[in-house]
């Protein structure tokens, strides 16, 4: 890993959809969702454009350090770097993880998804820092998520690297309790904050198995 240990700060995940949000802002629930203890911000809006997005980013990027969160940008490497965020997540179709850990600063944290432990284990090795893996269950937040893998697979993951895995797809309060007894370290989630009527209290439910795991 590239700075301090960022393991802690890898057991929920938000990731903002500003359909899913409406009629609030962005900002409004991922304020909500600091406030109740979100240690990682994700940034994703597959429709803005890079000027977009990255207002967006300086939007957020004040109040998830402010918190003492992580600000993540899902692709744009271009706007994770102008912006100064944590890190970038990209997937099989983004520049590759090796490229991108030769250009980018000390310190810079890189994500990248896979379900299959063997490509996880070359893809540790070539520099990320955290693999998000899934589909863990079925969603509907992400079109072209695939087949869920279950916790069975999410586990061989998180077994066959030292690296955090994060289990996305379809998580609510109750399964983040179930993903926290496998080897994951932590949760990614979409709709489940993002459509919250109450987003502190979905928070808390989500992060609490991880407080139990310490």
């Amino acid at each position: 890993m590239t700075q301090a240990e960022p393991a802690p700060r890898l057991r929920l995940i938000v990731i903002t959809d500003r359909g899913l949000a409406a009629p609030r802002s962005v900002v409004e629930v991922v304020q909500a969702a600091l406030a109740a203890g979100a240690p990682a911000i994700q940034l994703r809006d597959k429709t803005a454009s890079a000027r977009e997005l990255h207002e967006a980013g300086r939007a957020l990027l004040p109040l998830v350090h402010a918190a003492g969160a992580f600000l993540f940008v899902n692709d744009r490497v271009d706007v994770a770097l102008s912006l100064e965020a944590d890190g970038v997540h990209v997937g099989p179709d983004d520049l590759p993880v090796a490229a991108l850990r030769g250009v980018v600063p000390a310190g810079f944290l890189i994500g990248t998804s896979t379900d299959e432990p063997d490509t996880a284990r070359a893809l540790v090795a070539a520099g990320a820092d955290y693999i998000g893996c899934g589909t863990v269950y079925a969603t509907t937040s992400k079109p072209d998520a695939g087949e869920a893998i279950g916790l069975e697979r999410l586990d061989a993951v998180a077994r066959a690297v030292e690296a955090p895995v994060v289990g996305i797809g379809g998580i609510t309060a109750e399964r983040s309790r179930e993903v926290a007894g496998t080897g994951a370290t932590g949760v990614a989630v979409v709709s489940e904050v993002m459509r919250a009527r109450d987003v502190h209290a979905t928070v808390v439910a989500l992060l609490e198995p991880w407080r139990r795991r310490g």
